[in-house]
């Protein structure tokens, strides 16, 4: 196949896009409303593959606009961005067609090399003559609460399992390639609601193998870059060998405060001896011990010891291995620190805003939250008048009505 199956099948019209009517409406309501539009700029988010960018083309197709693409990556500071987003955000294009700047994975603005360079964004987001779309996984990042002030907040969701199939199928039928529904669906599965990667996955098994099989699946799923944490789980609690447990979470993309949480969830399901139990906690004490002096001192050489620690140590504190099947599983206490975080988040968002138009510190606002939800769960007209004075988007005003 001379192009990639991702250009092959991307989407030209928005009747094209998958799973993402909601998101895609407001981006072109944004688009053609944007001389009307108190912001300058869409901030697009969701994960990764869920279709942010080739929603922006498909639309930019559809509607016959010029579109100039900037990755984040190739913006490293303040200067380069004001010579080149800046230039692009005020002159008409080459052949006077109206245009679309999209700034690519805008989280890739990081560090010390690049300061100064989100707030030239949001400087040339402000002046802007024409609509500046900007892409990333995660908005609330305290480093886009400036922003986020300046932009509509559109998300995108995490695309399902079914919605990646049919598309799949489609490619499939398209070129020729033969599969099962149910080898099929085991790819879509295991593409965690990318499709970008599905598609990927799906030209590099046609590349080598021709059809989709079990087997192609298979040797796929070896070669995937990252391990999966049940994997490194088993590598810990079923292995006596030092050597092979201490690079257990070497590959997982879970960092080391995910890792001992799921460790901690676990550990009391595959160590059922009260002294195997007890040497297994007491290694994961030791290593928080380390954690806490990172933290504290940022002494970075401390991580190797954390992570020997966990892995290693965790595997050497059993007598025997539990010769039974446990099936691990993640704690609840992962998610309900990611909804704590989504929400606090959401709430400095907000209170950024207030402060902002009101002269008061955030740190008052958030104490008098209360008020403003009470406000906005009881007077409609005034919640309405209020959302529109300090700028909140949908999930903002959501999360003060609820």
């Amino acid at each position: 196949m001379g192009v990639t199956l991702i250009k092959k099948y991307a989407p030209l019209s928005e009747k094209e896009i998958i799973g993402q009517d909601k998101a895609v409406s407001s981006l072109k309501k944004f688009i053609v409303n944007f001389k009307n539009e108190k912001k300058k700029a869409a901030f697009l988010y969701g994960p990764p593959g869920c279709g942010k960018t080739c929603s922006v083309y498909a639309l930019a197709h559809s509607m016959d606009l010029e579109i100039i693409e900037l990755n984040a990556s190739d913006l490293r500071n303040k200067d380069s961005i004001k010579s080149i987003v800046g230039a692009a955000s005020k002159q008409m294009s080459l052949f006077f067609r109206n245009k679309i700047i999209l700034i690519d994975e805008i989280d890739g603005i990081a560090g010390r090399e690049d300061y100064g360079g989100l707030a030239e964004v949001a400087n040339v987001v402000e002046d802007s003559y024409f609509p500046i779309i900007i892409t990333a996984n995660n908005p609330y990042d305290n480093k886009f609460s400036t922003l986020r002030r300046k932009s509509e907040m559109m998300s995108f969701n995490e695309l399902n399992t079914d919605s990646i199939l049919l598309l799949l199928k489609r490619i499939c039928d398209k070129e020729g390639i033969k599969y099962t529904d149910e080898h099929l669906k085991t790819l879509a599965r295991r593409s965690g609601g990318d499709l970008r990667g599905a598609i990927n996955d799906l030209q590099i098994i046609t590349a080598v193998h021709g059809d989709i099989t079990k087997e192609s699946i298979d040797e796929l799923s070896q070669r995937d870059r990252t391990e999966t944490m049940l994997n490194a789980l088993v590598k810990v609690f079923k292995s006596t060998d030092s050597s092979v447990a201490l690079n257990a979470f070497e590959n997982v993309s879970e960092d080391i405060n995910e890792q001992m949480l799921w460790l901690d969830e676990n550990i009391p399901l595959e160590y059922k001896k009260a002294d195997d139990l007890c040497r297994a906690y007491d290694k994961m004490s030791k290593a928080d011990v380390f954690l806490g002096r990172i933290r504290r001192w940022q002494h970075w050489r401390f991580l190797v010891y954390a992570g020997n620690l966990i892995s290693a140590g965790v595997a050497a504190s059993k007598d025997t291995k539990n010769p039974g099947f446990v099936q691990y599983k993640p704690t609840g206490r992962l998610l309900k620190l990611w909804w704590a975080k989504q929400k606090s988040m959401k709430r400095n968002s907000i209170a950024e805003k207030i402060a902002e138009k009101t002269h008061t510190s955030t740190k008052n606002i958030i104490k008098d939250m209360e008020f403003y939800r009470l406000i906005f769960k009881n007077d409609d007209m005034m919640a309405g008048e209020m959302a529109d004075e300090f700028g909140f988007d949908n999930e903002e005003t959501e999360y003060l009505m609820k």
